[in-house]
């Protein structure tokens, strides 16, 4: 048997073994959950899991890749994964009816690159602890920023959704899809900077920073409008930054059909550095900027790690706001007040607490205070896990991680 055949048979009995999950009754009511929280109306919440320590997880070698050529390990990895959250940590995840090849696209930079050192302890996790060096410090360094031009790859794209339908088409659908706009401008700030510039920018240079904020300001709405019409967009990725993106009111009410615009997807904005910072400064060096592309898109969803506790009053100002991210370092009751039943408490648990010796009775404590928050102030709520690092290489942890929510949740909602 040739290399090709080997991987076009693997290919075909994992695409088969997806398509029997994709199948399952259980996608279509996680969906419509998902669909009525989004929709502020009331559904036992969901839990979705992102950002996993893949390397530190297999069990049995079951996300080990056996196909030998680039294009079907692809493939393969993407299938297996699917497959291992489904037996093992499936808590309340969505598998599309079809295979899903994200539309690829470039972003060749702003003229200034990242300069940092990385400090690794895991030569096999991703994620690293960097000290930046300021690239942005003086004027004329903030002068060589220039817009961005995202180039797309449509040849490529449909050369990989070719080669999926040849592997496994007649078993599972393949289809492409597009992305919601995800805007985090001091995230990428700070990496061409480190943090501690910025902040002491904002007292000592504030004019400094609000030049390269506006510049950001304009860098999102030049790629707004390029992966507009390069047809990049969609109202239902894969994920919405780690959460469901099902929701009423996407595409608009006028969509018919074509590629997506700007008003018919998710917006999601973060700034995750402010977290040390007062209102009125984030007022001031975020909010006035994010104003021009929320307004664009369909719905926003704002907050990632950075707990938002006395910004959120602020935050329910801006348009189309629906979705909050309440971080692990919040003020849970405090966010919930002011979230209510007016929009959803995307509440992220402390992802810590999945690595070492695994502490089941911290988790249902964190658990039933984010149940008993969002009962009393009526908020729709979900549960995304994601910036999980390590579990120790304790696959277990994980699975237990889902079995004590999914326990905990059901004594609150049934």
């Amino acid at each position: 048997m040739s290399a090709i055949q080997r991987d076009k048979t693997i290919l075909r009995e994992l695409a088969g073994k997806y398509a029997e999950i994709a199948a399952d009754d259980r996608n279509r009511e996680r969906k419509e959950r998902a669909r009525n929280i989004n929709s502020l109306r009331p559904a036992r919440p969901l839990v979705w899991l992102h950002e996993l320590p893949w390397h530190e997880i297999d069990i049995d070698g079951a996300l080990a890749c056996r196909c030998e050529s680039a294009e079907a390990r692809e493939a393969e990895t993407s299938l297996r994964r699917t497959l291992y959250r489904w037996k093992y940590i499936q808590a309340d995840m969505v598998v599309d009816p079809a295979f899903c090849i994200r539309k690829e696209f470039k972003d060749p930079g702003m003229g200034v690159n990242e300069h940092s050192m990385a400090l690794r302890f895991d030569k096999d996790n991703e994620i690293v602890s960097r000290r930046f060096c300021d690239q942005l410090e003086t004027e004329e360094q903030a002068d060589r920023l220039r817009l961005p031009e995202l180039i797309a790859y449509p040849e490529l794209d449909a050369r990989r959704a070719d080669f999926a339908r040849e592997m496994f088409g007649d078993i599972l659908p393949v289809r492409l899809t597009g992305h919601a706009f995800l805007n985090g401008p001091w995230d990428n700030i700070a990496v061409l900077r480190g943090v501690e510039p910025i902040l002491y920018d904002l007292y000592d240079r504030p004019e400094h920073l609000h030049r390269i904020r506006k510049f950001y300001m304009e860098a999102g709405l030049a790629m707004m409008e390029q992966m507009e019409r390069l047809g990049l967009l969609d109202c239902e990725p894969e994920t919405l930054h780690m959460t469901p993106p099902y929701v009423d009111e996407l595409p608009a009410a006028d969509y018919a059909g074509g590629p997506f615009r700007l008003k018919d997807i998710w917006f999601f904005g973060t700034a995750q550095m402010f977290s040390a910072v007062s209102p009125a400064v984030f007022d001031e060096f975020e909010l006035r900027y994010m104003r021009p592309l929320m307004e664009k898109c369909g719905l926003v969803y704002y907050g990632c790690c950075e707990p938002l506790d006395n910004k959120i009053e602020l935050l329910k100002t801006a348009p189309n706001l629906r979705k909050l991210g309440v971080t692990a370092w919040a003020n849970l009751r405090v966010c919930a007040e002011q979230i209510g039943p007016d929009y959803v408490m995307a509440r992220k648990p402390n992802p810590a607490l999945l690595g070492g010796s695994f502490d089941e009775d911290a988790v249902r404590a964190e658990t039933a205070g984010s149940c008993e928050a969002a009962l009393a102030y009526g908020c729709p709520c979900e549960f995304v896990l994601n910036n999980v690092s390590t579990v120790s290489y304790r696959p277990e942890n994980l699975i237990r991680w889902v079995d004590v929510l999914e326990e905990t949740i059901g004594r609150y909602y049934g």
